[in-house]
């Protein structure tokens, strides 16, 4: 299996989220089909279904994000010495060059991404777009309405 780039902060996420599913849903589930079961005739026992479907949810998701984990690369952005290029945990500020507005983006894993937050994932059009660049070139990002253009302001890793 290909290993999964994730940040160092995406790593602490994954892991507590493996913690809490192991120590706090997976009791629960487990409290709640024992409680299911109590009711007697398991045949029309909405709420046993319910749990066994819950438990089958939280055991696949262990399963993924153990996964995940085993063969994850973490790249902590700020041990990098990329000599300016944008590279994964990189964060960039960019200028729209249509309508002059400036954001900041950080690529991360596909896990960590959320946009509202200025995380695009490393497979994000954007980010494709911006990989390997440095501050001062311009990145053509082929988007659903059309090609967006934006200049590299700064590239930093932190």
């Amino acid at each position: 299996m290909n290993t999964i780039p994730l940040t160092r902060r995406g790593a602490e996420l994954l892991k507590a989220e493996l913690q809490r599913l192991k120590s706090v849903e997976r009791p629960a589930v487990i409290l709640a089909i024992a409680e299911a079961r109590a009711q007697g005739d398991l045949s029309e026992n909405a709420e046993y279904e319910a749990a066994k479907d819950k438990q089958g949810f939280i055991e696949g998701r262990i399963q993924e994000v153990e996964g995940k984990l085993s063969v994850a690369q973490i790249i902590d952005p700020a041990q990098l010495d990329a000599a300016g290029k944008v590279v994964f945990g990189s964060t960039v500020d960019l200028e729209d060059e249509d309508s002059g507005k400036a954001v900041t983006y950080q690529i991360v894993g596909d896990d960590e991404a959320d946009i509202k937050q200025g995380l695009i994932s490393i497979s994000s059009p954007i980010a494709r777009a911006l990989i390997g660049k440095e501050a001062g070139d311009v990145a053509v990002v082929k988007a659903p309405g059309g090609d967006r253009s934006y200049e590299i302001v700064a590239v930093r890793y932190a």
